[in-house]
C-alpha cells in the first residue's frame, strides 16, 4: 500500500477513516507528513477530511502505534509510471482501432462486457461517521478506568470504538475523551447515549463533542 499522489490518496480515503485499519496509526503520520500541506477540500475533499482529523492529534504522533520507518515510504513512492485505477468515465465504449471492422467490432464488445461486469462487481457504499464522545463522571474520585472499560465493554453492530483520552475539566476532575467509527444504517448514537448513561456508579452525563460524515 502506497499512494504516488493526491489522486490515488482521495480514491483510497472515499471508503476508509485512516490510511490503515480504524484509528490512527504511524501509518497516518507518515502519510501526513510526506503531504506536507492540507490538499484543497473542492478536488480533494476526503483527502482533506483527513488531513484536518490527523492534524488534531498533532502531540500524539510520536506514540501513536505502526512502523514509523515504514510509514514515511507511503506517499510518494509508489511508481509514477504505474497505471492509475480506471475510472468508468475513462472507458471508452466506442474507441477507434485501426484493425479491420471485425477486429474493432471484437473489441469494443470486450470492452463493453468489462465495464458491465466491473459496474456489477461494485459493493454499495457504506455510509459511516467519526463521532467524538465526551463522558463525564460524578467527581475527582471516580474511576476513570473503570469508567473507560465500561464504555469500551459496550458493544454494537456496527460500531468501532478509537482512540480516547483523558481531558482536565476543572477541580481535580477528567472527562473521558473517546472516538468512535459507527455505521450511519446500524448505530445510533442516541441509543448508545443511553448505554453509557446506565453506568451510574461512574457516569454523570455525555455529549457528542463532535461528528463527521466519512
Amino acid at each position: 500500500m502506497a499512494f504516488s499522489d493526491l489522486k490515488q490518496l482521495e480514491e483510497h480515503l472515499a471508503t476508509r477513516s485512516y490510511i490503515d485499519g480504524y484509528t490512527p496509526s504511524q501509518a497516518d503520520v507518515g502519510v501526513y507528513n510526506s503531504v506536507g500541506s492540507a490538499p484543497s477540500a473542492s478536488e480533494y475533499p476526503n483527502a482533506a477530511r483527513w488531513y484536518k482529523h490527523i492534524a488534531s492529534y498533532a502531540s500524539e504522533h510520536e506514540t501513536l502505534p505502526g512502523d514509523k520507518e515504514a510509514s514515511t515510504k507511503l506517499f510518494g513512492g509508489a511508481s509514477s509510471s504505474a497505471p492509475a485505477a480506471e475510472d468508468d468515465e475513462d472507458i471508452d465504449l466506442f474507441a477507434s482501432d485501426e484493425e479491420d471492422d471485425a477486429e474493432a467490432e471484437r473489441l469494443k464488445a470486450e470492452r463493453v462486457k468489462e465495464y458491465q461486469a466491473k459496474k456489477a462487481g461494485k459493493a454499495k457504499t457504506i455510509a459511516k461517521s467519526i463521532v467524538t464522545l465526551e463522558v463525564k463522571p460524578w467527581d475527582d474520585e471516580t474511576d476513570m478506568k473503570a469508567l473507560e472499560d465500561g464504555v469500551r465493554a459496550i458493544e454494537m453492530p456496527g460500531l468501532v470504538w478509537g482512540l480516547s483520552k483523558l481531558v482536565p475539566i476543572g477541580y481535580g476532575i477528567n472527562k473521558l475523551q473517546i472516538n468512535m467509527v459507527i455505521e450511519d444504517e446500524l448505530v445510533s448514537v442516541d441509543e448508545l447515549q443511553e448505554k453509557i448513561q446506565e453506568l451510574e456508579d461512574y457516569v454523570q452525563s455525555s455529549d457528542v463533542a463532535a461528528m463527521q460524515k466519512l
